[in-house]
Protein backbone atom coordinates (compact mmCIF):
# COMPACT_ATOMS: atom_id res chain seq x y z
CA UNK A 1 0.00 0.00 0.00
CA UNK A 2 1.34 3.43 -0.97
CA UNK A 3 1.14 6.12 1.72
CA UNK A 4 0.82 9.76 0.53
CA UNK A 5 1.97 12.54 2.87
CA UNK A 6 0.89 16.14 2.45
CA UNK A 7 3.15 19.02 3.50
CA UNK A 8 1.51 22.07 5.05
CA UNK A 9 3.41 25.39 5.05
CA UNK A 10 2.19 27.79 7.75
CA UNK A 11 2.41 31.36 6.48
CA UNK A 12 0.91 33.12 9.45
CA UNK A 13 -0.16 32.31 13.00
CA UNK A 14 -2.04 34.09 15.74
CA UNK A 15 -1.88 33.07 19.41
CA UNK A 16 -5.44 32.49 20.62
CA UNK A 17 -4.84 31.09 24.12
CA UNK A 18 -1.41 31.96 25.61
CA UNK A 19 -1.44 29.16 28.21
CA UNK A 20 -3.57 26.04 28.27
CA UNK A 21 -3.64 22.54 29.65
CA UNK A 22 -2.44 19.60 27.60
CA UNK A 23 -5.08 18.57 25.11
CA UNK A 24 -5.86 14.89 25.02
CA UNK A 25 -3.44 12.15 26.06
CA UNK A 26 -0.37 12.36 23.79
CA UNK A 27 1.88 9.29 23.80
CA UNK A 28 5.32 8.63 22.35
CA UNK A 29 5.39 6.86 19.01
CA UNK A 30 7.34 3.67 18.54
CA UNK A 31 11.10 4.18 18.19
CA UNK A 32 11.08 2.38 14.85
CA UNK A 33 8.46 4.76 13.55
CA UNK A 34 10.36 7.91 14.53
CA UNK A 35 13.67 6.68 13.18
CA UNK A 36 12.22 5.60 9.86
CA UNK A 37 10.03 8.69 9.56
CA UNK A 38 6.83 6.59 9.39
CA UNK A 39 4.65 8.91 11.44
CA UNK A 40 0.97 8.07 11.41
CA UNK A 41 -0.57 10.25 8.71
CA UNK A 42 -3.45 11.30 10.97
CA UNK A 43 -1.19 12.76 13.67
CA UNK A 44 0.92 15.92 13.98
CA UNK A 45 4.30 16.25 15.68
CA UNK A 46 4.64 19.14 18.14
CA UNK A 47 8.06 20.35 19.34
CA UNK A 48 8.39 22.08 22.68
CA UNK A 49 11.23 24.63 22.33
CA UNK A 50 13.00 25.20 25.65
CA UNK A 51 15.69 27.70 24.60
CA UNK A 52 13.89 30.58 22.79
CA UNK A 53 10.52 31.67 21.40
CA UNK A 54 9.84 32.67 17.80
CA UNK A 55 8.34 36.08 17.06
CA UNK A 56 5.71 35.53 14.39
CA UNK A 57 6.45 37.18 10.96
CA UNK A 58 9.73 38.68 12.19
CA UNK A 59 12.88 38.05 10.17
CA UNK A 60 16.20 37.55 11.98
CA UNK A 61 18.45 40.58 12.36
CA UNK A 62 20.42 41.47 9.21
CA UNK A 63 23.73 39.70 9.16
CA UNK A 64 22.54 37.01 11.56
CA UNK A 65 22.14 33.66 9.87
CA UNK A 66 20.19 31.17 11.99
CA UNK A 67 20.87 27.61 10.92
CA UNK A 68 20.38 24.14 12.42
CA UNK A 69 23.57 22.07 12.55
CA UNK A 70 23.33 19.11 10.22
CA UNK A 71 24.21 16.41 12.78
CA UNK A 72 23.03 17.97 16.01
CA UNK A 73 20.57 16.20 18.30
CA UNK A 74 17.70 18.30 19.62
CA UNK A 75 17.52 18.72 23.40
CA UNK A 76 13.81 17.95 23.39
CA UNK A 77 11.67 14.94 22.60
CA UNK A 78 8.87 14.98 20.01
CA UNK A 79 5.38 14.23 21.19
CA UNK A 80 2.40 13.10 19.17
CA UNK A 81 -1.05 14.63 19.59
CA UNK A 82 -4.39 14.06 17.88
CA UNK A 83 -5.68 16.26 15.12
CA UNK A 84 -6.36 19.82 16.35
CA UNK A 85 -10.03 20.55 16.84
CA UNK A 86 -10.79 24.30 17.25
CA UNK A 87 -12.96 25.35 20.21
CA UNK A 88 -16.59 26.09 19.34
CA UNK A 89 -16.10 29.88 19.69
CA UNK A 90 -13.51 29.85 16.86
CA UNK A 91 -15.42 27.65 14.42
CA UNK A 92 -17.19 28.74 11.25
CA UNK A 93 -15.12 31.86 10.56
CA UNK A 94 -15.09 30.98 6.86
CA UNK A 95 -12.20 29.71 4.76
CA UNK A 96 -8.78 31.27 5.19
CA UNK A 97 -7.84 33.22 2.07
CA UNK A 98 -4.76 32.09 0.22
CA UNK A 99 -1.52 34.02 0.82
CA UNK A 100 -3.05 36.61 3.16
CA UNK A 101 0.14 36.87 5.20
CA UNK A 102 2.03 40.15 4.74
CA UNK A 103 4.75 39.83 2.12
CA UNK A 104 8.31 39.89 3.40
CA UNK A 105 10.30 43.05 2.56
CA UNK A 106 13.28 42.17 0.38
CA UNK A 107 16.06 44.24 -1.24
CA UNK A 108 15.44 45.49 -4.77
CA UNK A 109 18.51 43.57 -5.92
CA UNK A 110 16.85 40.30 -4.85
CA UNK A 111 13.74 40.77 -7.00
CA UNK A 112 13.11 38.27 -9.78
CA UNK A 113 10.06 37.21 -11.83
CA UNK A 114 9.81 33.82 -10.12
CA UNK A 115 8.86 35.18 -6.72
CA UNK A 116 5.19 34.80 -5.96
CA UNK A 117 4.94 37.37 -3.20
CA UNK A 118 7.28 40.22 -2.35
CA UNK A 119 7.40 43.75 -0.98
CA UNK A 120 10.01 46.47 -1.30
CA UNK A 121 10.57 49.58 0.79
CA UNK A 122 12.21 52.36 -1.21
CA UNK A 123 12.41 56.08 -1.85
CA UNK A 124 11.16 57.74 -5.05
CA UNK A 125 14.15 59.47 -6.66
CA UNK A 126 12.52 60.52 -9.95
CA UNK A 127 9.00 60.79 -11.35
CA UNK A 128 8.24 61.13 -15.05
CA UNK A 129 5.43 63.13 -16.59
CA UNK A 130 2.18 61.43 -17.53
CA UNK A 131 2.27 60.78 -21.27
CA UNK A 132 -0.54 59.91 -23.63
CA UNK A 133 -0.10 57.52 -26.54
CA UNK A 134 -2.05 55.99 -29.38
CA UNK A 135 -1.41 52.56 -30.91
CA UNK A 136 -3.30 49.67 -32.50
CA UNK A 137 -5.02 48.94 -29.18
CA UNK A 138 -6.31 52.50 -28.85
CA UNK A 139 -5.49 55.52 -26.70
CA UNK A 140 -3.72 55.19 -23.38
CA UNK A 141 -1.61 56.93 -20.78
CA UNK A 142 1.55 55.97 -18.93
CA UNK A 143 3.99 57.27 -16.33
CA UNK A 144 7.06 55.88 -14.59
CA UNK A 145 9.03 56.54 -11.41
CA UNK A 146 12.38 55.35 -10.08
CA UNK A 147 13.06 53.79 -6.67
CA UNK A 148 16.14 53.52 -4.46
CA UNK A 149 16.37 51.30 -1.35
CA UNK A 150 18.71 51.20 1.66
CA UNK A 151 21.02 48.68 -0.07
CA UNK A 152 21.58 50.96 -3.05
CA UNK A 153 19.34 48.96 -5.38
CA UNK A 154 17.43 50.90 -8.04
CA UNK A 155 14.46 49.92 -10.19
CA UNK A 156 11.89 51.63 -12.40
CA UNK A 157 8.14 51.21 -11.95
CA UNK A 158 5.71 51.83 -14.82
CA UNK A 159 1.92 52.33 -14.66
CA UNK A 160 -0.62 52.26 -17.48
CA UNK A 161 -4.16 53.62 -17.88
CA UNK A 162 -6.38 52.91 -14.81
CA UNK A 163 -3.30 52.27 -12.66
CA UNK A 164 -2.07 55.76 -13.61
CA UNK A 165 -5.28 57.20 -12.14
CA UNK A 166 -4.66 55.34 -8.86
CA UNK A 167 -1.04 56.22 -8.28
CA UNK A 168 0.03 59.31 -10.28
CA UNK A 169 -1.07 61.80 -7.61
CA UNK A 170 0.06 59.50 -4.78
CA UNK A 171 3.71 59.27 -5.83
CA UNK A 172 5.96 62.13 -4.68
CA UNK A 173 9.68 62.47 -5.24
CA UNK A 174 11.62 62.07 -1.99
CA UNK A 175 8.94 60.06 -0.16
CA UNK A 176 9.38 56.44 1.00
CA UNK A 177 6.80 53.81 0.02
CA UNK A 178 6.05 50.14 0.69
CA UNK A 179 5.17 48.53 -2.64
CA UNK A 180 3.98 45.00 -3.40
CA UNK A 181 2.06 42.88 -5.93
CA UNK A 182 3.50 43.94 -9.26
CA UNK A 183 4.80 42.13 -12.33
CA UNK A 184 8.51 42.00 -13.16
CA UNK A 185 9.50 42.23 -16.81
CA UNK A 186 12.82 42.76 -18.59
CA UNK A 187 13.86 46.41 -18.55
CA UNK A 188 13.65 48.28 -21.86
CA UNK A 189 17.18 49.62 -22.00
CA UNK A 190 16.30 52.07 -24.77
CA UNK A 191 14.28 54.01 -22.20
CA UNK A 192 15.56 52.74 -18.85
CA UNK A 193 19.07 53.73 -17.75
CA UNK A 194 18.98 52.17 -14.27
CA UNK A 195 21.39 49.36 -13.44
CA UNK A 196 18.73 46.69 -13.13
CA UNK A 197 17.73 44.04 -15.66
CA UNK A 198 14.11 44.18 -14.47
CA UNK A 199 11.40 46.78 -14.12
CA UNK A 200 8.08 46.59 -12.30
CA UNK A 201 4.66 47.04 -13.87
CA UNK A 202 1.96 47.85 -11.32
CA UNK A 203 -1.47 46.24 -11.72
CA UNK A 204 -4.98 46.61 -10.35
CA UNK A 205 -4.09 44.42 -7.34
CA UNK A 206 -0.84 46.27 -6.57
CA UNK A 207 -0.47 48.17 -3.31
CA UNK A 208 1.50 51.38 -2.69
CA UNK A 209 1.63 52.54 0.93
CA UNK A 210 3.31 55.75 2.07
CA UNK A 211 5.70 55.26 4.98
CA UNK A 212 4.98 58.32 7.15
CA UNK A 213 8.13 57.99 9.27
CA UNK A 214 11.31 59.17 7.56
CA UNK A 215 13.74 56.30 6.99
CA UNK A 216 17.26 57.70 7.29
CA UNK A 217 18.79 54.46 6.05
CA UNK A 218 17.52 55.15 2.51
CA UNK A 219 19.56 57.87 0.75
CA UNK A 220 17.67 60.64 -1.05
CA UNK A 221 19.65 60.11 -4.24
CA UNK A 222 22.49 58.01 -5.58
CA UNK A 223 25.10 59.39 -7.98
CA UNK A 224 27.89 57.93 -10.07
CA UNK A 225 29.64 61.06 -11.29
CA UNK A 226 31.80 61.03 -14.41
CA UNK A 227 34.43 63.74 -14.98
CA UNK A 228 33.91 65.83 -18.10
CA UNK A 229 37.11 64.42 -19.59
CA UNK A 230 35.49 60.94 -19.55
CA UNK A 231 32.38 62.22 -21.35
CA UNK A 232 34.54 63.07 -24.35
CA UNK A 233 34.98 59.32 -24.98
CA UNK A 234 31.44 58.26 -23.99
CA UNK A 235 29.24 56.68 -26.65
CA UNK A 236 26.33 58.59 -28.15
CA UNK A 237 23.05 58.29 -26.11
CA UNK A 238 24.91 57.17 -22.96
CA UNK A 239 23.01 58.09 -19.77
CA UNK A 240 25.30 59.33 -16.98
CA UNK A 241 25.67 61.56 -13.92
CA UNK A 242 27.95 64.60 -13.98
CA UNK A 243 28.86 67.62 -11.87
CA UNK A 244 30.53 70.90 -12.71
CA UNK A 245 30.59 74.66 -12.20
CA UNK A 246 28.27 76.70 -14.43
CA UNK A 247 30.30 79.35 -16.28
CA UNK A 248 27.71 80.70 -18.73
CA UNK A 249 23.97 80.45 -19.44
CA UNK A 250 22.29 81.37 -22.72
CA UNK A 251 18.71 82.68 -22.98
CA UNK A 252 15.87 80.20 -23.45
CA UNK A 253 14.66 79.94 -27.06
CA UNK A 254 11.54 78.21 -28.49
CA UNK A 255 12.19 75.23 -30.76
CA UNK A 256 9.74 73.62 -33.18
CA UNK A 257 10.00 69.83 -33.09
CA UNK A 258 9.53 67.53 -36.08
CA UNK A 259 6.03 66.59 -34.85
CA UNK A 260 4.99 70.24 -34.96
CA UNK A 261 5.11 70.66 -31.17
CA UNK A 262 6.97 73.58 -29.65
CA UNK A 263 9.40 73.25 -26.77
CA UNK A 264 12.14 75.39 -25.25
CA UNK A 265 15.89 75.00 -25.20
CA UNK A 266 18.57 76.65 -23.09
CA UNK A 267 22.31 76.04 -23.42
CA UNK A 268 24.82 76.43 -20.60
CA UNK A 269 28.48 75.55 -20.07
CA UNK A 270 30.09 73.53 -17.26
CA UNK A 271 33.74 73.05 -16.31
CA UNK A 272 35.43 70.84 -13.73
CA UNK A 273 38.85 69.90 -12.34
CA UNK A 274 39.65 67.64 -15.31
CA UNK A 275 40.55 70.72 -17.39
CA UNK A 276 37.58 70.20 -19.71
CA UNK A 277 34.33 72.05 -20.33
CA UNK A 278 31.07 70.78 -21.84
CA UNK A 279 27.90 72.23 -23.27
CA UNK A 280 24.69 71.22 -21.48
CA UNK A 281 21.29 71.59 -23.16
CA UNK A 282 18.21 72.04 -20.99
CA UNK A 283 14.91 71.10 -22.62
CA UNK A 284 11.30 71.92 -21.79
CA UNK A 285 10.48 72.81 -18.19
CA UNK A 286 14.14 72.62 -17.18
CA UNK A 287 14.64 75.87 -19.18
CA UNK A 288 12.12 77.83 -17.14
CA UNK A 289 12.40 76.32 -13.69
CA UNK A 290 16.09 75.61 -13.21
CA UNK A 291 17.49 77.49 -16.21
CA UNK A 292 16.12 80.85 -15.13
CA UNK A 293 17.58 80.42 -11.64
CA UNK A 294 21.00 79.52 -13.08
CA UNK A 295 20.88 82.49 -15.46
CA UNK A 296 20.12 84.91 -12.62
CA UNK A 297 22.95 83.49 -10.50
CA UNK A 298 25.53 83.79 -13.30
CA UNK A 299 24.37 87.32 -14.17
CA UNK A 300 25.01 88.29 -10.53
CA UNK A 301 28.60 87.01 -10.91
CA UNK A 302 28.00 83.90 -8.79
CA UNK A 303 28.87 80.66 -10.56
CA UNK A 304 26.90 77.77 -9.03
CA UNK A 305 27.80 74.09 -8.87
CA UNK A 306 25.35 71.98 -10.87
CA UNK A 307 24.88 68.22 -10.46
CA UNK A 308 22.98 66.38 -13.19
CA UNK A 309 21.35 63.02 -12.59
CA UNK A 310 20.67 61.02 -15.77
CA UNK A 311 21.94 63.32 -18.51
CA UNK A 312 22.08 62.03 -22.09
CA UNK A 313 25.26 62.27 -24.17
CA UNK A 314 25.00 63.61 -27.72
CA UNK A 315 27.75 63.64 -30.33
CA UNK A 316 26.21 66.42 -32.43
CA UNK A 317 28.72 69.28 -32.78
CA UNK A 318 31.26 67.56 -30.57
CA UNK A 319 30.12 65.98 -27.30
CA UNK A 320 27.38 67.56 -25.24
CA UNK A 321 24.94 66.50 -22.51
CA UNK A 322 21.18 67.08 -22.61
CA UNK A 323 18.31 66.59 -20.20
CA UNK A 324 15.65 63.90 -20.67
CA UNK A 325 12.32 63.40 -18.92
CA UNK A 326 13.91 61.45 -16.05
CA UNK A 327 16.83 63.88 -15.56
CA UNK A 328 17.22 65.78 -12.30
CA UNK A 329 19.18 68.98 -11.64
CA UNK A 330 20.68 69.90 -8.26
CA UNK A 331 21.87 73.51 -7.90
CA UNK A 332 24.61 74.02 -5.30
CA UNK A 333 23.92 70.67 -3.60
CA UNK A 334 25.29 69.89 -0.18
CA UNK A 335 27.53 66.88 -0.66
CA UNK A 336 31.32 66.35 -0.73
CA UNK A 337 31.81 66.40 -4.51
CA UNK A 338 30.08 69.77 -4.76
CA UNK A 339 32.04 71.23 -1.86
CA UNK A 340 35.33 70.06 -3.39
CA UNK A 341 34.43 71.66 -6.73
CA UNK A 342 33.42 74.92 -5.07
CA UNK A 343 36.71 75.07 -3.18
CA UNK A 344 38.66 74.36 -6.41
CA UNK A 345 36.79 77.02 -8.39
CA UNK A 346 37.10 79.71 -5.71
CA UNK A 347 40.84 79.10 -5.25
CA UNK A 348 42.06 79.38 -8.82
CA UNK A 349 39.81 77.10 -10.85
CA UNK A 350 37.78 80.07 -12.07
CA UNK A 351 40.78 81.40 -14.01
CA UNK A 352 42.04 78.00 -15.17
CA UNK A 353 41.77 77.49 -18.93
CA UNK A 354 39.47 74.63 -19.96
CA UNK A 355 39.15 73.12 -23.44
CA UNK A 356 35.60 72.41 -24.55
CA UNK A 357 34.66 68.91 -25.67
CA UNK A 358 31.51 70.36 -27.25
CA UNK A 359 32.83 73.07 -29.49
CA UNK A 360 36.50 73.66 -30.05
CA UNK A 361 36.16 77.43 -30.12
CA UNK A 362 38.24 79.64 -32.36
CA UNK A 363 39.31 83.21 -31.72
CA UNK A 364 36.25 85.40 -31.96
CA UNK A 365 33.89 82.76 -30.61
CA UNK A 366 33.44 80.73 -33.79
CA UNK A 367 33.47 76.96 -33.76
CA UNK A 368 35.84 74.70 -35.62
CA UNK A 369 32.89 72.32 -36.02
CA UNK A 370 30.88 75.11 -37.65
CA UNK A 371 30.70 74.79 -41.43
CA UNK A 372 30.86 78.21 -43.07
CA UNK A 373 29.64 78.48 -46.64
CA UNK A 374 29.02 81.24 -49.15
CA UNK A 375 25.55 81.43 -50.67
CA UNK A 376 26.72 80.23 -54.07
CA UNK A 377 28.38 77.14 -52.56
CA UNK A 378 25.00 75.77 -51.43
CA UNK A 379 24.02 75.06 -55.03
CA UNK A 380 27.50 74.42 -56.41
CA UNK A 381 28.23 71.67 -53.84
CA UNK A 382 24.76 70.11 -54.05
CA UNK A 383 24.07 70.58 -50.34
CA UNK A 384 20.93 68.93 -48.98
CA UNK A 385 20.64 66.25 -51.64
CA UNK A 386 21.95 63.37 -49.52
CA UNK A 387 19.89 61.19 -47.17
CA UNK A 388 20.65 63.44 -44.19
CA UNK A 389 20.26 67.23 -44.06
CA UNK A 390 23.28 69.53 -44.25
CA UNK A 391 23.81 72.13 -41.54
CA UNK A 392 25.80 75.21 -42.58
CA UNK A 393 26.29 78.80 -41.47
CA UNK A 394 26.24 81.71 -43.92
CA UNK A 395 26.99 85.37 -43.33
CA UNK A 396 24.38 87.12 -45.41
CA UNK A 397 22.23 90.23 -45.70
CA UNK A 398 18.42 90.18 -45.81
CA UNK A 399 17.41 91.87 -49.09
CA UNK A 400 13.67 91.09 -49.33
CA UNK A 401 10.81 89.79 -47.14
CA UNK A 402 7.53 88.50 -48.59
CA UNK A 403 4.62 90.15 -46.82
CA UNK A 404 1.56 88.63 -48.49
CA UNK A 405 1.65 85.54 -46.24
CA UNK A 406 4.17 86.09 -43.45
CA UNK A 407 2.36 84.09 -40.70
CA UNK A 408 -0.33 81.47 -40.14
CA UNK A 409 -3.12 80.92 -37.62
CA UNK A 410 -2.06 78.22 -35.12
CA UNK A 411 -3.95 75.98 -32.69
CA UNK A 412 -3.58 77.18 -29.07
CA UNK A 413 -4.73 73.92 -27.47
CA UNK A 414 -2.38 71.90 -25.29
CA UNK A 415 -1.54 68.24 -25.98
CA UNK A 416 -0.15 67.04 -22.68
CA UNK A 417 2.24 69.82 -21.64
CA UNK A 418 2.90 71.01 -25.22
CA UNK A 419 1.00 73.38 -27.47
CA UNK A 420 -0.42 71.90 -30.69
CA UNK A 421 0.55 74.80 -33.07
CA UNK A 422 -1.00 73.14 -36.12
CA UNK A 423 -2.82 75.37 -38.63
CA UNK A 424 -6.45 76.19 -37.78
CA UNK A 425 -9.25 77.44 -40.05
CA UNK A 426 -12.21 79.67 -39.24
CA UNK A 427 -15.63 77.99 -39.16
CA UNK A 428 -19.04 79.44 -39.96
CA UNK A 429 -19.58 80.09 -36.24
CA UNK A 430 -16.48 82.31 -35.99
CA UNK A 431 -14.60 79.58 -34.16
CA UNK A 432 -11.18 78.18 -35.06
CA UNK A 433 -11.07 74.47 -35.98
CA UNK A 434 -7.96 72.29 -35.63
CA UNK A 435 -8.05 69.11 -37.74
CA UNK A 436 -5.37 67.52 -35.60
CA UNK A 437 -7.12 68.08 -32.25
CA UNK A 438 -10.60 67.89 -33.84
CA UNK A 439 -11.69 70.73 -31.56
CA UNK A 440 -12.79 74.32 -31.93
CA UNK A 441 -11.34 77.33 -30.10
CA UNK A 442 -12.52 80.90 -29.68
CA UNK A 443 -9.00 82.26 -30.18
CA UNK A 444 -5.93 81.27 -32.19
CA UNK A 445 -2.22 82.05 -32.12
CA UNK A 446 -0.24 83.73 -34.88
CA UNK A 447 3.11 82.19 -35.80
CA UNK A 448 5.72 83.31 -38.30
CA UNK A 449 6.22 81.55 -41.62
CA UNK A 450 8.56 84.02 -43.33
CA UNK A 451 9.93 83.74 -46.85
CA UNK A 452 13.17 85.72 -46.85
CA UNK A 453 15.67 86.48 -49.60
CA UNK A 454 19.30 86.58 -48.43
CA UNK A 455 22.43 87.49 -50.35
CA UNK A 456 26.17 87.82 -49.99
CA UNK A 457 29.01 88.72 -52.39
CA UNK A 458 28.53 85.42 -54.30
CA UNK A 459 24.79 85.34 -54.94
CA UNK A 460 21.31 85.20 -53.41
CA UNK A 461 18.77 82.54 -52.36
CA UNK A 462 15.44 82.11 -50.53
CA UNK A 463 15.14 80.71 -47.01
CA UNK A 464 12.21 79.99 -44.67
CA UNK A 465 12.12 81.30 -41.09
CA UNK A 466 9.65 79.88 -38.56
CA UNK A 467 8.48 81.32 -35.24
CA UNK A 468 11.65 81.90 -33.19
CA UNK A 469 13.83 82.81 -36.16
CA UNK A 470 11.07 85.00 -37.56
CA UNK A 471 10.87 87.00 -34.34
CA UNK A 472 14.64 87.52 -34.39
CA UNK A 473 14.45 88.86 -37.96
CA UNK A 474 11.31 91.01 -37.58
CA UNK A 475 11.90 92.18 -34.02
CA UNK A 476 8.25 91.80 -32.95
CA UNK A 477 5.61 89.06 -32.53
CA UNK A 478 3.69 87.85 -35.56
CA UNK A 479 0.36 88.86 -34.01
CA UNK A 480 1.47 92.51 -33.84
CA UNK A 481 2.15 92.59 -37.59
CA UNK A 482 -1.06 90.69 -38.35
CA UNK A 483 -3.10 93.21 -36.33
CA UNK A 484 -1.48 96.16 -38.12
CA UNK A 485 -2.09 94.79 -41.59
CA UNK A 486 -5.43 93.01 -41.39
CA UNK A 487 -7.31 94.46 -38.42
CA UNK A 488 -6.12 98.06 -38.16
CA UNK A 489 -5.23 98.13 -41.88
CA UNK A 490 -2.35 100.48 -41.11
CA UNK A 491 -0.31 99.74 -44.22
CA UNK A 492 2.14 102.58 -43.71
CA UNK A 493 3.30 101.47 -40.25
CA UNK A 494 3.36 97.85 -41.40
CA UNK A 495 5.54 98.71 -44.40
CA UNK A 496 7.87 100.79 -42.22
CA UNK A 497 8.47 97.88 -39.80
CA UNK A 498 9.34 95.62 -42.72
CA UNK A 499 11.56 98.24 -44.37
CA UNK A 500 13.77 98.82 -41.33
CA UNK A 501 14.45 95.05 -41.07
CA UNK A 502 16.06 94.94 -44.51
CA UNK A 503 19.76 95.14 -45.31
CA UNK A 504 20.95 93.95 -41.92
CA UNK A 505 23.72 91.37 -41.89
CA UNK A 506 23.34 88.16 -39.88
CA UNK A 507 25.01 84.85 -39.23
CA UNK A 508 22.31 82.40 -40.29
CA UNK A 509 22.49 78.72 -39.40
CA UNK A 510 20.63 76.78 -42.09
CA UNK A 511 19.18 73.30 -42.32
CA UNK A 512 19.29 72.24 -45.98
CA UNK A 513 17.28 69.21 -47.12
CA UNK A 514 15.73 68.07 -50.38
CA UNK A 515 11.96 67.53 -50.13
CA UNK A 516 9.22 66.36 -52.49
CA UNK A 517 6.49 68.70 -53.68
CA UNK A 518 4.21 66.58 -55.83
CA UNK A 519 6.42 65.10 -58.52
CA UNK A 520 9.08 67.75 -58.07
CA UNK A 521 12.17 67.61 -55.86
CA UNK A 522 13.15 70.91 -54.24
CA UNK A 523 15.93 71.85 -51.86
CA UNK A 524 14.43 73.56 -48.82
CA UNK A 525 16.55 75.86 -46.64
CA UNK A 526 15.24 76.56 -43.12
CA UNK A 527 16.72 79.13 -40.73
CA UNK A 528 17.28 77.43 -37.37
CA UNK A 529 19.33 80.18 -35.70
CA UNK A 530 19.80 83.91 -36.24
CA UNK A 531 22.73 85.88 -34.76
CA UNK A 532 23.62 89.48 -35.39
CA UNK A 533 27.18 89.82 -36.65
CA UNK A 534 29.63 90.86 -33.94
CA UNK A 535 32.22 92.60 -36.08
CA UNK A 536 34.98 92.34 -33.48
CA UNK A 537 34.56 88.57 -33.23
CA UNK A 538 34.11 88.25 -36.98
CA UNK A 539 37.37 90.12 -37.60
CA UNK A 540 39.22 87.75 -35.29
CA UNK A 541 37.62 84.79 -37.08
CA UNK A 542 38.71 86.05 -40.50
CA UNK A 543 42.21 86.83 -39.23
CA UNK A 544 42.55 83.29 -37.88
CA UNK A 545 41.45 81.88 -41.25
CA UNK A 546 44.09 84.02 -42.95
CA UNK A 547 46.85 82.90 -40.57
CA UNK A 548 45.96 79.23 -41.04
CA UNK A 549 45.91 79.58 -44.83
CA UNK A 550 49.47 80.94 -44.74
Amino acid sequence: MQIVYRLIVVLNMETIVPHSETIGNPTMSAESDTESGNFPPTNRVAFNEPAFQHSVNKAPPRGVNIQSPANSTPSFRPSVQPLYQPPPSYRNHGPIMKNEAPARIIPIAALNPYQGRWAIKARVTAKGDMRRYNNAKGDGKVFSFDLLDSDGGEIRITCFNAVVDRFYDVIEVGKVYLISKGSLKPAQKNFNHLKNEWEIFLESTSTVELCPDEDGSIPRQQFSFRPISDIENAENNTILDMIGVVTSVNPSVPILRKNGMETHRRILNLKDESGKAVEVTLWGEFCNRDGRQLEEMVESAFYPVLAIKAGKVSDFSGKSVGTISSSQLFIDPDFPEAQRLRNWFDHGGKNTASSSISRDTMPGGGSRNEIRKAVSQIKEEGLGRSDKPDWVTVKATISFIKTDSFCYTACPLMIGDKQCNKKVTRTGTNMWLCDRCNQESEECDYRYLLQVQIQDHTGLTWVTAFQESGEEIMGCPAKQLYTLKYELQNDEEFAEIVRIRLFHQYLLKLKIKEESYGDEQRVKMTVVKVDKVNYTSESKYLLDLLVRSL
